[in-house]
C-alpha cells in the first residue's frame, strides 16, 4: 500500500540577494510503499535533502502534489504542517538535535508534551523506548554525557515516540565511526523488520545497501530506482549459510 505519493513535484529557490532562481527538484514522480526501507542517494546538490525536507513537511513544494497517507499536504498552512510533523513523521538527524539541558527521558517526552499528552503517559512511552535502544541505564543523563552513538540511539527513540507513519533519517551515521554506525544501522534493520517505513538520505553505498529500495537523484531528477530487496534476501541467506557452516 502506498504511504506517500509525489506527482510532478518541483521545488524552486530564489538565490539570496539576486533575481536568480535555482530548480532543486525538476519533476519528481514517486510512490513510497508502507513497510519498506528506502535510500535516497545522490551527490551534493542533487536534490536529495530537498526531497527529504518536502517528504517531512519541513519545506513546501513549488508545484505538483504530495499525498501523505490519504491526505493531500501540498497546500496546507504552517500550523497544519506542524501538526503532521508532530504526529505522523519521525526525524533522525546527522547532528542528533537533542536538547542539551534536558535528560534523555525528557528529550524523548518533548514531542508528546507539545501535543498535550499526560505526564504519566509521556513517561511510560519514553521509558519503553529508551529500553528498546538499550539505554535504560542512561535515562537520567544529559546528551553531553553520552557518546555519539548513544546520542543517535536517543534520537531514534525520540523519532518513534509518536508511533509515526514514516521515519526519516538524514545521514544518520555521518558523524559516527564505522562500528558505531553499524550498530545504528542494526537498529534501523530491527525497526524495518517490525514493519516501520524508513526513508534514509545517504551518500554511503553500504548504508544504501541495507535498504529495500535505492533511489538516486541527479540535478533534481530521479536517474535510477532500484529494487534492492532480492539482494538483501540473498545476502541474508548467504550469512545464514556461513553461520551454519561455522557451527558444523
Amino acid at each position: 500500500m502506498s504511504i506517500a505519493s509525489l506527482r510532478q513535484l518541483t521545488k524552486t529557490y530564489a538565490k539570496p540577494g539576486t533575481s536568480v532562481s535555482v530548480r532543486a527538484l525538476r519533476g519528481i514522480d514517486l510512490e513510497l510503499e508502507e513497510g519498506r526501507s528506502v535510500a535516497i542517494c545522490g551527490q551534493s546538490g542533487s536534490g536529495k535533502s530537498t526531497l527529504m525536507n518536502i517528504l517531512g513537511c519541513l519545506d513546501r513544494l513549488t508545484t505538483g502534489r504530495y499525498l501523505l497517507g490519504q491526505q493531500d499536504v501540498s497546500r496546507l498552512d504552517d500550523d497544519a504542517l506542524s501538526d503532521i510533523r508532530g504526529q505522523r513523521i519521525g526525524f533522525v538527524f546527522q547532528n542528533f538535535n537533542l536538547i542539551q539541558q534536558l535528560t534523555v527521558l525528557e528529550n524523548l517526552e518533548v514531542p508528546l508534551f507539545y501535543q498535550g499528552v499526560a505526564a504519566e503517559v509521556r513517561r511510560k512511552r519514553a521509558v519503553d523506548l529508551i529500553r528498546m535502544v538499550d539505554l535504560a541505564d542512561r535515562a537520567h543523563h544529559r546528551p553531553m554525557e553520552l557518546s555519539g552513538g548513544q546520542q543517535q540511539r536517543v534520537a531514534i527513540a525520540r523519532a518513534l515516540i509518536n508511533d509515526p507513519l514514516i521515519v526519516l533519517a538524514d545521514e544518520p551515521t555521518g558523524n559516527l565511526d564505522t562500528a558505531t554506525g553499524e550498530m545504528i544501522l542494526d537498529i534501523f534493520d530491527r525497526l524495518h523488520d517490525q514493519g516501520k517505513t524508513i526513508i534514509m538520505v545517504t551518500h554511503e553505498a553500504n548504508v544504501a545497501g541495507r535498504c529495500d529500495r535505492i533511489i538516486t537523484l541527479r540535478d533534481g531528477l530521479i536517474i535510477s530506482d532500484e529494487d534492492n530487496g532480492h539482494a538483501k534476501r540473498q545476502k541474508a541467506g548467504d550469512e545464514r549459510q556461513e553461520a551454519g557452516d561455522r557451527t558444523r
